[in-house]
């Protein structure tokens, strides 16, 4: 069996698992609020097209925020990495607001930026940004001093040492952070999307709940997961295609 077949393998027991977890509950506790998988799976076939577009809507908020964090937090990480006084400077800053839950600066950003998309958005860059600035400092630290030595011997420019050292360096840091902040993420707007939103499965989730629909509630808990496991899988494949020299 090769490794993509034990790759798929590997999730469908995962699924099951759930499946088998679930079930166990519902018979468990007799209760209508935790429902039976397969009537949430078949409750949910039929709304599939509406289940869709309000995964697209968090999956699209969730892209622009990790796109626009790593525009962020890459070159500060790396200028944190570099330089000392820069370091100096800017870490005390950033030890004092990463440990702060970020979802508590919502209600700032909705007064500032308003109730639409660019609040959301802005709230995802808050939470992933600060994971990608540690992630890609801690990186460039960790670059042994005999390498930069190395690159000076032959007389390498500051763009190459950026291009073929660098960059490869913290690569799989970068990943290691996203994996992180997707969840968060997630988590996050799965609070924030139940603000003057009509789109994105949070809404969706809560919407279902002050229904007292909770095979539909469910329904949108499970699509939660899918949409965290389709952003894992591509983030894996994205990571094999940019570094094909770490061992796995």
């Amino acid at each position: 069996m090769n490794k993509m077949h034990k790759n798929v393998l590997s999730k469908i027991i995962g699924f099951l698992s759930l499946l088998l977890l679930w079930e166990s509950l519902h018979l468990i506790l007799q209760t209508r609020t935790i429902p039976a998988p397969i009537e949430t799976l078949v409750y949910s076939f039929p709304i599939a097209g509406k289940l869709m577009l309000h995964s697209i809507a968090s999956i699209l908020r969730v892209l622009i925020g990790i796109s626009i964090s790593l525009l962020i937090g890459v070159p500060i990480g790396i200028l944190l990495g570099v330089n000392k006084l820069f370091h100096q400077l800017f870490s005390p800053l950033l030890y004092f607001i990463y440990p702060i839950p970020k979802v508590a600066f919502l209600p700032i950003f909705m007064l500032l930026f308003g109730l639409g998309n660019t609040s959301k958005i802005i709230l995802i860059v808050w939470i992933i940004v600060f994971q990608i600035i540690l992630s890609v400092r801690d990186g460039v630290e960790q670059i042994p001093e005999l390498n930069f030595k190395v690159m000076n011997s032959f007389y390498a420019t500051a763009m190459q040492k950026y291009q073929y050292l660098i960059l490869p360096a913290i690569l799989p840091q970068v990943f290691s952070g996203l994996r992180i902040s997707i969840g968060i993420s997630l988590a996050s707007l799965f609070f924030a999307e139940n603000y003057a939103t009509t789109y994105g499965i949070g809404y969706f989730i809560l919407s279902a709940w002050t229904k007292m629909n909770y095979v539909e509630m469910f329904g949108g808990i499970l699509v939660l997961g899918l949409i965290g496991t389709f952003l894992f899988k591509v983030l894996d494949s994205i990571e094999v295609c940019c570094t094909p020299w770490v061992k796995r």
